[in-house]
């Protein structure tokens, strides 16, 4: 599990968004239990991955917690984020700082993954899927069989999967491709596509 960086001030957390229009910027988040946001040097070979891909995409951020996979991918040209944070000072953070930068396309849903995902997406489909869950309590495969059962996904649409990495086969539905994997410390990242 990346370990959270602590500033001086009060138990609050900073991330840094690392490119686009928003490259630099440093926001605080809550110190929640569990909550670690995907390090610098991951988000960047993520988005190398998904350069072809991010402008005007349609992304979908479950287990948002920072909000820092969303948040950089507004910052490089999404045309839309929708962030699922269960957390109540998470997701409050996360409208904190869509509204520091003067984001409208970003979306705050404070719900619990499973129930978002079962209700389904009525006319909305994603793009992107950034599913960066807690470790260790066997939440990606289900997420991953819902999102295909309950047609969330575009055609072409990427998957990002971040996991401990104990977790060494990734679940996909039929279908779905391994299109990418690395290994960060105790961190397995996957690039998935439908």
């Amino acid at each position: 599990m990346a370990r959270q960086r602590r500033s001086t001030r009060g138990g609050q957390n900073r991330l840094r968004i690392i490119g686009g229009r928003w490259r630099g910027r440093r926001l605080a988040f809550p110190d929640v239990p569990g909550l670690r946001p995907t390090p610098d040097r991951v988000r960047e070979t993520l988005f190398n991955w998904l350069q072809a891909e991010i402008h005007g995409a349609r992304c979908l951020d479950l287990y948002a917690g920072s909000g820092a996979l969303g948040l950089e991918a507004l910052s490089r040209g999404a045309s839309r984020c929708t962030f699922v944070e269960t957390e109540r000072t998470a997701a409050e953070a996360i409208e904190d700082h869509l509204r520091t930068l003067d984001c409208e396309a970003g979306k705050v849903v404070r719900m619990d993954v499973r129930t978002f995902l079962d209700r389904g997406p009525g006319d909305a489909r994603y793009d992107i899927v950034f599913l960066d869950p807690p470790f260790g309590q066997g939440l990606i495969p289900p997420a991953l069989q819902k999102l295909e059962e309950r047609h969330w996904l575009a055609p072409g649409a990427r998957i990002y999967v971040e996991s401990e990495s104990q977790l060494r086969e990734l679940p996909l539905p039929e279908g779905w491709n391994l299109l990418r994997e690395k290994r960060s410390g105790q961190v397995i990242y996957r690039l998935a596509g439908h």
